[in-house]
């Protein structure tokens, strides 16, 4: 079987057994010698300041190791997303693992690690707070107003934590225009993500200064740098990795969308033991991120023969009590959706505002989803206006190739038009109406339409790059390290794939390593849709390097022409004739002394095609 053949074969996943017999290492499976258990005293209150904390008789307690708050941990600010924004974006640093201004019910006010995690719960129980009641502000649209109460001291008088404008054309222009105008408001519910796996880590500090953290998190790397930065430590002293598989992920591990990782680490720096901290599902619904709620306004012009003219879109999005990626968010809600159709005259307003609730970042579609649910209404509604075929409608007005559009690249291909077609067809929508006809007058049935455009990576809102080594061993089997983490979606298998077909060897002789910061060259993590198509690259360019080192150095011994070899399916061939197995060349580069090793890496543009 040839090697190109790997890509697109069906075959079984590498990790299918292990998952299905339970064999598979989940963070909440790890057990270290000597582990202690962490719990979190989190605040009763929407908005209130520490007063005073006495946590002496909770250390008094049998079995308790450490108590953690704002007193003896770092200070430091950060952003929980672990994004690395492009300029000049600049993430929002307004949090830290302890605060003293406690903004939403369930920000952590202290943590215990303990012998046994009912014993952390006792010690709870234990620690004397004194709280100041603040006021609180829990609407995005009310925290706007000049009199509301503050969430962040440094954001008096609007709340606004990141916003966006993206302006393209004369919008009065194309309004004046318009035949038909209409104009919408909806109102966006929180979502939570309810994966499987709770935010969850384990924290090891050795007594050499190394601290390592076996987590959930999607982003290893990024993790890596920011526990580094608050902790005072060289990142070369922090080690990040998965154990190594992530139980379900949908935007909720993203960084760090609760604060398990550092509470941990602050734990097992104090304690001189390792500790884990498992979130309960209740703490993971009230202390982790969720989908921003908020509110859209969609203001949509239309000439008769339904050309759209102008729309103006403007998002208010509740980032709750921090801002993690909410200023992206707000940001890609916004590019996403104008960039579904061909309009000449936009403007899109994006606030991302502070209230005391649950702080929001990343969930699937990162903003997308609640634009689109606002925008695609709203061309319902003109359809359903103007008299139009819903489908008609968006075709008529569908982003074609190289059309004038706001994002920084051209639109290069677009498969929009194609995609509705082949799906009207499939779902008979010129024959929807016979779903009407029932004889249960309870249930009614129907066939809608949307169209939605979306990307896979991270640029241009992120830094946006891949790494990945392929070591060949001595007997031509390759071993493939990658940054990226799988938690569900399968790139064990399919990154194995890429690499034995770049490479030129059958898949059985490639394994992986993956998500682990002390064995993987730098990523920014599995998240954006884009870990196949960025990591995959890099990993076809990793295969291709070392294809090409291993085929120079077996023309050199043959003294034959390089352009003359190949090497598919773990053969060298001259002219089409075998000659050598890639584990005769593999042996025979060892006994010269040198290593191949092939280094891929991209920096990729966004989405073929975006669309």
């Amino acid at each position: 079987m040839k090697a190109e053949g790997e890509v697109g074969k069906p075959l079984p996943r590498i990790d299918a057994l292990e998952k299905a017999t339970g064999l598979a290492a989940f963070t909440t499976d790890l057990k270290l010698p000597g582990m202690l258990h962490a719990k979190v005293l989190r605040s009763p209150y929407p908005h209130a300041r520490i007063v005073s904390i006495d946590t002496a008789e909770a250390e008094k307690l049998p079995g308790v190791r450490a108590v953690a708050t704002y007193k003896n941990t770092t200070e430091c600010h950060f952003n929980s997303s672990c994004s690395e924004a492009n300029p000049p974006a600049v993430p929002v640093e307004d949090e830290q693992v302890f605060n003293q201004e406690l903004r939403y019910v369930g920000d952590e006010v202290a943590a215990v690690a303990a012998d046994t995690e009912e014993t952390a719960k006792q010690a709870l129980k234990l620690i004397r707070v004194e709280y100041e009641e603040l006021p609180a502000v829990f609407d995005p649209l009310e925290a706007m107003k000049p009199d509301a109460p503050p969430v962040h001291p440094c954001f008096i008088g609007n709340n606004i934590a990141g916003m966006a404008k993206l302006p393209m054309g004369d919008l009065e222009k194309g309004f004046a225009e318009s035949d038909l105008i209409l104009e919408e408001r909806f109102k966006l519910s929180v979502v939570k993500h309810c994966q499987l796996e709770t935010q969850a880590a384990v924290a090891d500090y050795s007594a050499s200064g190394h601290l390592t953290v076996w987590s959930t998190t999607q982003s290893p790397h990024p993790l890596k740098n920011l526990l580094a930065k608050l902790f005072g430590m060289p990142a070369s002293r922090v080690r990040v990795l998965n154990p190594p598989y992530i139980g379900g992920a949908f935007g909720s591990h993203v960084g760090m969308s609760g604060k398990a990782e550092p509470i941990a680490a602050a734990l097992a720096i104090l304690a001189g033991k390792p500790v884990r901290f498992v979130y309960d599902r209740k703490e993971d619904f009230i202390a982790s991120t969720t989908r921003h709620s908020g509110y859209i306004t969609v203001k949509l012009g239309a000439k008769r023969d339904g050309s759209f003219q102008a729309l103006y879109l403007n998002a208010v999005l509740n980032t709750g009590g921090y801002a993690n990626a909410g200023p992206d968010v707000t940001a890609v809600l916004g590019v996403t959706n104008i960039s579904i159709y061909q309009i000449p005259n936009v403007l899109y307003d994006g606030l991302c505002v502070y209230t005391n609730t649950t702080t929001a970042g990343a969930m699937r579609g990162f903003g997308n989803p609640q634009g689109n649910f606002a925008v695609e209404s709203t061309v319902d509604m003109m359809a359903e206006r103007l008299g139009m075929d819903p489908m008609e409608l968006r075709l008529k007005n569908v982003m074609t190739p190289y059309a004038p559009w706001l994002p920084p690249y051209p639109c290069a291909t677009c498969g929009l038009a194609e995609c509705m077609e082949k799906g009207a067809e499939k779902i008979g929508w010129t024959d929807r109406d016979r779903l009407k006809k029932t004889t249960d007058s309870k249930k009614v049935r129907g066939i809608g339409m949307a169209a939605g455009t979306h990307l896979s990576n991270s640029w241009p809102f992120a830094v946006e790059f891949d790494n990945a080594y392929l070591t060949v061993m001595e007997d031509g089997s390759a071993n493939l390290a990658v940054g990226v983490p799988d938690m569900g979606q399968g790139i064990a298998t399919t990154l194995s794939q890429v690499a034995a077909s770049s490479l030129g060897i059958p898949m059985d002789q490639v394994s992986i390593v993956f998500g682990d910061t002390a064995s993987t060259p730098y990523d920014i993590g599995s998240h954006a849709s884009r870990t196949l198509y960025s990591a995959g690259t890099a990993v076809e360019a990793a295969g291709r390097d070392a294809k090409q080192k291993i085929l120079e150095f077996t023309a050199e011994q043959l003294k034959a022409d390089l352009k003359t070899l190949t090497l598919e399916n773990g053969m060298i061939s001259v002219n089409g004739e075998p000659c050598m197995t890639i584990g005769e060349a593999a042996h025979l580069i060892h006994r010269a002394n040198r290593q191949i090793i092939g280094i891929g890496q991209t920096v990729p543009f966004n989405a073929p095609p975006w669309h």
